[in-house]
């Protein structure tokens, strides 16, 4: 059903192959558009994004310690620091 493709990164301009197991990741998420970067530039634009995400400051309601959050913290709800909130996750 799926055939590997060779795509062209919008980013650095390198053809990258479209495995058939990446298509039909996409294809059960239901994702209408295939990849326009290479993994490596992907993960970069990732990690820009990330770090130009304003941070703000926040205390871990289990632990007490002082931790950074991607959004404004309210008082209507727990913030945890990563270490609490993973420990909750499972």
């Amino acid at each position: 059903m799926f055939e590997e493709k060779v795509l062209v990164c919008r980013d650095c301009g390198r053809e990258f192959i479209f495995t058939t197991g990446e298509q039909e990741f996409y294809a059960e998420k239901g994702f209408q558009n295939e990849p326009v970067r290479c993994k490596e530039c992907r993960t970069n634009h990732k990690n820009q994004r990330s770090h130009d995400r304003e941070m703000h400051d926040a205390v871990c309601a289990a632990c007490g310690a002082a931790t950074k959050v991607p959004f404004q913290p309210r008082n209507d709800k727990p913030i945890y620091c990563s270490d609490c909130f993973a420990k909750r996750r499972g």
